[in-house]
């Protein structure tokens, strides 16, 4: 890392594509070296939610109301803390706008509407239309998107970008530039002289220019001696230091093509990037971005839990998207799934009776309103039948008792007669009425 003079654009003849790196023909390479950055947490975490936009890139368009009752949730969710900061969405189509009207017209502290557009200035008129203060504009860094996709040089990309930047703010217009593809970009050759120029435009205007680092593939890395362009650490110290942009203009993109999408934006944090872009449940374009509801609870494990932030919500949430919008959700997705804190060994339900926090990792019915649950298998035995009862009928009954028996050999004809799948809560309701009711 050096001064910011020596950060100039370097318009190269060829693209530069990181062969070493990224070989394509083969999984791409973690390069290691001695220089290791050193952690300097951002001042302050949020969200901010691209649900609207990135996360209507993966299924089926939401409907309009399915989108303003999802914004009222993460409103509902974030209780007016400002943890969940800002919400971006497409504004091309006439449902796009008519859903940015109505959750305009909840009139809500948090999250801000935002909107997103390409680098063009007829997009502007779009994003004034709408009344909206603040828009992100598509700068793709990398050399794989500027010599192979938009057929550029590194210096004719960024003078479109800097005049479409300079157009928004003439508007009076916020711009959230996102560095598309930046963890396969010419770190010093092109991004951070880029960088320095949207600060100097942000000096002359007097108005703030948001940076967003976007992991587009998912290549970033966590670790602070990982080399350029992958490391997430080096990426946001040196936006900061050699760029000279503040942590608070910062925001982490990324998705999980590499199972980091949570890894990466917690280190961005800690490394002084102060926002998280995310969606609900992590749906987004191909494996997915950061799941809003898990940055949420690590900012509650990094910072504490806010008092104004209502946890129980990613529970209503969760519930929304299964019964309004149809979605399933994976029955081991962490926080939201059916499974997420049900256990089925006989002797994890064993434990969880003499404590829940044997086999519970924090009290999910006081933080999330969901009881710690039991399946019941041929592994669960009496003690998993036993905690089943406690949490659906609120009876202490004891392990030997004969109704209790009743079931359990109930349970254990299914599996001799060659059941494979775990008892369904449909048939052990009907068995417990059977055999407690009768």
């Amino acid at each position: 890392m050096g001064s910011k003079a020596e950060h100039r654009l370097q318009n190269v003849k060829e693209p530069n594509l990181y062969r070493g790196v990224f070989p394509y023909t083969e999984l791409p390479r973690v390069e290691f070296e001695d220089a290791a950055t050193s952690p300097a947490p951002a001042k302050e975490f949020w969200v901010t939610d691209t649900t609207f936009r990135d996360g209507q890139q993966a299924r089926p368009p939401y409907t309009v109301k399915q989108i303003v009752d999802l914004y009222e949730l993460e409103s509902k969710l974030d209780g007016g803390a400002g943890l969940i900061r800002e919400s971006e969405f497409f504004i091309y189509s006439k449902k796009d706008r008519q859903a940015v009207e109505k959750c305009l017209g909840l009139d809500r502290e948090y999250p801000k509407v935002t909107g997103w557009i390409r680098a063009a200035r007829g997009d502007f008129k779009l994003v004034k239309e709408m009344n909206l203060a603040e828009t992100g504009i598509l700068t793709s860094c990398s050399d794989y998107h500027i010599f192979l996709k938009l057929k550029k040089t590194r210096k004719q990309a960024m003078e479109q970008y800097l005049e479409v930047v300079r157009a928004a703010m003439d508007e009076g217009i916020r711009p959230r530039c996102h560095m598309e593809d930046i963890t396969r970009a010419d770190f010093y050759g092109f991004v951070v002289p880029f960088a320095i120029e949207l600060m100097k435009l942000r000096s002359a205007f007097g108005t703030d220019i948001k940076i967003r680092l976007c992991d587009t593939m998912g290549y970033g890395v966590p670790w602070a001696q990982a080399k350029l362009p992958r490391s997430v650490p080096k990426l946001v110290r040196g936006m900061i230091e050699d760029a000279g942009v503040p942590g608070e203009l910062l925001e982490w993109h990324g998705h999980n093509d590499f199972h980091k999408v949570l890894a990466n934006p917690v280190t961005a944090w800690l490394y002084g990037c102060a926002g998280c872009n995310a969606s609900l449940l992590g749906i987004g374009e191909r494996t997915g971005n950061t799941p809003l509801e898990a940055m949420v609870i690590e900012a509650a494990q990094l910072s504490g839990m806010h008092p104004k932030v209502c946890y129980p919500v990613i529970t209503e949430i969760a519930r929304y998207f299964t019964n309004e919008i149809g979605y399933e959700i994976p029955h081991n997705y962490p926080l939201v799934g059916r499974d997420f804190n049900t256990t089925r060994a006989g002797i994890h339900a064993d434990g969880l009776l003499k404590s829940k926090e044997i086999y519970s990792c924090f009290d999910t019915m006081k933080i999330l309103n969901r009881p710690v649950g039991v399946a019941i298998t041929d592994k669960s035995g009496a003690a998993g039948i036993k905690h089943w009862i406690e949490i659906n009928y609120d009876l202490n009954v004891a392990k030997d008792n004969p109704r209790l028996s009743a079931i359990r050999s109930r349970v254990d004809k299914e599996y001799e007669e060659g059941r494979t799948t775990a008892i369904s809560d449909e048939e052990i309701h009907a068995w417990y009425k059977k055999a407690f009711e009768k």
